[in-house]
């Protein structure tokens, strides 16, 4: 018992004193296709396009949906599927279900890091994008300073079942 409260502790005083590493990034747009914005206020959403962020929650915005294409790399990702699309369920607790659990949880450093999958979007214009969140932190704000990777791709071609 005195071993798990000696453990509990330590990770509490690592937690307490590392700061994570910020960023370069400065708020707004970069030249590589990434655009940096403060969330960090707890009683509203901050819009940028379809996509809504707060504190350590994202969401897309509605008529719009997302996929999980998972842990891929982002110039790699050239097509997005027609369908399948996850919509935002908003309520007490708003979340979206391909996009809610962008991020690990350090129980050591208490720090969020991106979880780096690229996620497919369906706005509610009906356009597609990929996008990648990349920090969520920021020399400017610290703690909910999104830095995002954003770039419209082409829908893939639906397959017509026919064979040649």
């Amino acid at each position: 018992m005195a071993a798990a409260f000696v453990l509990l502790v330590t990770s509490l005083l690592i937690g307490a004193f590392t700061k994570p590493e910020f960023p370069p990034y400065e708020i707004g747009s970069h030249a590589d296709s990434t655009y940096t914005l403060d969330a960090s206020r707890g009683d509203t959403w901050r819009w940028w396009g379809d996509l809504g962020f707060r504190r350590n929650h994202v969401i897309i915005a509605p008529g719009a949906g997302a996929i999980d294409l998972g842990p891929v790399a982002f110039d790699s990702v050239t097509a997005l599927p027609p369908e399948g699309y996850l919509p935002t369920t908003f309520g007490a607790d708003t979340t979206n279900e391909a996009i809610g659990k962008w991020y690990d949880y350090s129980m050591w450093s208490h720090l969020l890091t991106s979880r780096h999958h690229v996620y497919a979007i369906r706005t509610a214009s009906g356009e597609l994008a990929r996008v990648e969140i990349l920090a969520y932190y920021c020399r400017e704000v610290g703690a909910a300073c999104y830095t995002v990777r954003y770039k419209a791709t082409r829908p893939r071609p639906a397959s017509s079942g026919a064979r040649k």
